[in-house]
C-alpha cells in the first residue's frame, strides 16, 4: 500500500519517460515505472532508487490487451490511489522517404496499436479508477507532428497516431469534466532521445518539464488542452 501520491509512467525505462519518473520522484511521488522490457525497466527503477526516489518497476506492454488488464487489476488491488498517469510510451516507425501513397499499411497499424490504442486502453482502465477516488491528472505525450493546424506531408503513421491521441485527450477531458480529473496533451519538442536522435535541440530535462507540470496541476488547472513549454498551442 502507498502513502505518497502515486504516478504511473509508461515507457519509463529511458528517454523522456525516465526523466519524467525522476522529476516526479523529486516532487515526492511514488512512481510506478513501466516498461515492456523487464530487464531495462528494472535497471531504470534501480538507478532512480539509488538516487533516493520512491520507484517501483512494473512490466507493461501497452500493445497487449491482456498485459493492460493484468496491470489495471494489480493497480486496483495494490495502490490506494492513482494520482497521475503519463502516457509516454510510443513508437516512430515511418520511413522518412515514404509518402502516404507508398507507405506499408502494416507500419500504420503497428504505430496506431502502440501510440493510440495502447494509450486509449490503458487510460480507459486507469481513469475509471481515478473517478472512484475523485482525483487524477493524465498527460498524453503527443507531438507537433500531429497538429492539424500545421500538418504537411510524410510520416503518415506517426502523424495520424498523434492526431488521434489529441482527439482522445479532448474527448476524455470533456467526459470527466467536474470530477477533478485534468487531461491534457503535450508536445515535448525535439528531444535528444533514441527516437529524436543526436541532432535534436532539447535535453530530456527540457522535454520532461511540461509533462511534469501538467501532471501536477492544481484543481483550477487547464484540461483538454495541448501544450508546449507550459503554454497552449494550436491543435
Amino acid at each position: 500500500m502507498t502513502e505518497h501520491k502515486v504516478a504511473i509512467v509508461t515507457g519509463g525505462n529511458r528517454g523522456i519517460g525516465f526523466e519524467v519518473c525522476r522529476q516526479l520522484g523529486k516532487l515526492g511521488y511514488h512512481v510506478i515505472l513501466t516498461s515492456r522490457k523487464k530487464k531495462r525497466g528494472k535497471d531504470a527503477a534501480k538507478k532512480l532508487k539509488k538516487e533516493g526516489y520512491s520507484v517501483k518497476f512494473k512490466e507493461l506492454n501497452i500493445t497487449d490487451p491482456e498485459s493492460i488488464r493484468s496491470f489495471i487489476k494489480w493497480a486496483k488491488k495494490k495502490l490506494d490511489t492513482i494520482d497521475v498517469l503519463v502516457n509516454n510510451a510510443g513508437v516512430f516507425l515511418d520511413n522518412p522517404n515514404e509518402s502516404a501513397l507508398s507507405i506499408n499499411q502494416k507500419t500504420i497499424k503497428k504505430t496506431l496499436d502502440t501510440n493510440f490504442y495502447g494509450t486509449f486502453h490503458l487510460s480507459q482502465g486507469i481513469i475509471n479508477l481515478m473517478i472512484n477516488s475523485g482525483y487524477g491528472r493524465v498527460v498524453n505525450v503527443s507531438s507537433g507532428m500531429g497538429q492539424l493546424s500545421n500538418m504537411n506531408g510524410g510520416y503518415l503513421g506517426y502523424r495520424v497516431s498523434k492526431t488521434a491521441v489529441n482527439a482522445l485527450t479532448r474527448i476524455l477531458a470533456e467526459e470527466v469534466k467536474g470530477q477533478n480529473i485534468l487531461i491534457n496533451s503535450v508536445c515535448p519538442g525535439w528531444v535528444k532521445t533514441r527516437m529524436g536522435g543526436e541532432n535534436a535541440t532539447r535535453s530530456t530535462e527540457e522535454g520532461a518539464d511540461t509533462i511534469t507540470w501538467l501532471a501536477t496541476l492544481p484543481e483550477e488547472g487547464p484540461s483538454g488542452g495541448f501544450f508546449r513549454d507550459r503554454k497552449p498551442i494550436e491543435w
